[in-house]
């Protein structure tokens, strides 16, 4: 069965028990979300810089990626996770 753009794949979800560890502070779990979002972080950090001769080239600037890393790092341990079909939108029935 093919897929289209806006289903994913269950396999490239992180497990709630990653997510609600990260969020208590969990240094390893934590390491896992960096490390689910590591591509993502690299390509919205990735430069194109010009040499003296108008030659382009690629490279990924650490200063942003950091930056990235360390935001993604906040939000994680302010997040407070709520298992599917335990929130308000699950008691209005």
């Amino acid at each position: 069965m093919r897929k289209n753009e806006r289903q994913i794949d269950e396999s490239e979800l992180l497990p709630f028990h990653i997510i609600q560890a990260a969020s208590e502070g969990d240094v390893e779990a934590i390491n896992v979300v960096l490390k689910h979002y590591e591509g993502y972080i690299t390509s919205l950090s990735t430069r194109m810089l010009f040499d003296e001769y108008g030659q382009a080239y690629y490279c990924v600037d650490e200063t942003l990626r950091r930056r990235l890393e360390t935001k993604l790092i906040t939000k994680i341990l302010d997040f407070d996770p709520v298992p599917y079909g335990t929130g308000k939108a699950a008691n209005r029935k």
